[in-house]
């Protein structure tokens, strides 16, 4: 009996031994699964992303010109001041410098003089031309000095016309006239002022004269989106003295090239401003929007990683991730561009890091 006993105690605890033996293995076995990690992906697909840029900018003049003085001269007359609405051609300013008009007289009294000398041997060698006709009159060598003589005078005569042009033409330069259509900006002198090409008298412009029914916006483009940007394309901008206007324009001439400075193209819009709401030198706030020529690959900002070894989405191929080297584009919200040599329709891992490393299995 005893025997027996014993036995079946010890069969008991054989059996609970291995029953605590196989929850053990079940226990361990189950966090293993539960702790697998899940990676989740995606199809990659292209669109045409559109996206705006803020950038600021400055409106000038459509034409705008600084008018300085061509000979050293004094102020004699005022004829327009800061605003003045100016036409083409309208005189501005008269100037005077006495020592012009001396040269001016005796240039036109030397004109006179050569013009008699001439007309005199003019008429001789028309004389002796005549008479020549006679044979045995005139000798041959006489009638080509006459001749020498006249043609000398004609050349003399040319250069007095010249010389009394030419200093017409400087005495014109003491009315100051205005180049084109516009307002007067800026009036830097006073009556008797002193002014000239060089010296004090030239510091600073007479007038400045700038067209502003017709303004220029300049902006200068990133390189990075100098390419989504063509003539025609609309743009909305606004200034800081209006707040909740917006006013329109389109671009009208890009310059081509990237300033070795900025490392930014020039686009130039023409604004309309009849109205003269808008001012030269005003800083304004523009709103380029950024199209896409074609489409291309959008994906989520939590598929795309930056690191020291590059930038790289993880590609699903085989059901392993491979890492794929991608260049970065625009951003919107939680999506980015991205550009480099993946398949159309490939599924790419959305929640990507660096710790998912090249075979890693993919369920």
């Amino acid at each position: 009996m005893k025997n027996n006993l014993y036995r079946t105690s010890a069969l008991v605890v054989l059996m609970a031994t291995l029953n605590s033996c196989n929850i053990s293995e079940k226990a361990e076995a189950a966090p293993a699964e539960e702790t697998a990690p899940a990676i989740e992906t995606f199809q990659v697909s292209k669109e045409k992303l559109s996206t705006e840029l803020r950038i600021p900018a400055e409106l000038t003049g459509f034409q705008q010109v600084d008018i300085y003085a061509k000979v050293s001269s004094f102020v004699k007359e005022l004829k327009a001041d800061i605003g003045t609405q100016v036409k083409k051609g309208q005189l501005l300013m008269v100037l005077e410098a006495p020592e012009i008009s001396s040269q001016l007289a005796a240039s036109e009294s030397r004109l006179r003089s050569q013009e008699a000398v001439y007309m005199a041997s003019n008429s001789t060698y028309k004389r002796l031309l005549e008479t020549s006709k006679v044979e045995g009159t005139i000798s041959k060598n006489d009638l080509e000095q006459a001749d020498a003589r006249k043609n000398s005078d004609y050349a003399q005569l040319q250069a007095a016309k010249a010389s009394y042009k030419e200093i017409q033409n400087i005495q014109g330069y003491l009315q100051i006239r205005a180049p084109f259509d516009g307002v007067v900006a800026a009036r830097n002198v006073n009556l008797g002022a002193y002014v000239g090409p060089a010296g004090k008298g030239s510091e600073l412009p007479l007038f400045t004269i700038q067209e502003q029914n017709k303004l220029r916006l300049s902006v200068y483009v990133p390189e990075l989106y100098t390419g989504y940007l063509k003539n025609g394309d609309e743009i909305s901008f606004n200034v800081k003295s209006m707040p909740g206007q917006t006013f329109k324009a389109k671009v009208a001439r890009m310059s081509g090239a990237l300033d070795s400075r900025l490392r930014s193209e020039r686009v130039e819009m023409d604004v309309i401003n009849t109205t003269k709401k808008l001012l030269p030198g005003m800083v304004a706030e523009v709103l380029l929007p950024l199209k896409a020529q074609d489409s291309n690959y959008v994906v989520p900002k939590t598929a795309l990683v930056t690191s020291s070894e590059g930038t790289f989405v993880l590609q699903v191929e085989n059901n392993k991730t491979v890492r794929k080297q991608v260049q970065k584009g625009r951003e919107v919200e939680d999506r980015v561009e991205i550009f480099g040599e993946i398949p159309e329709n490939a599924q790419l891992v959305k929640m990507a890091s660096e710790e998912i490393k090249d075979g890693t299995p993919v369920k």
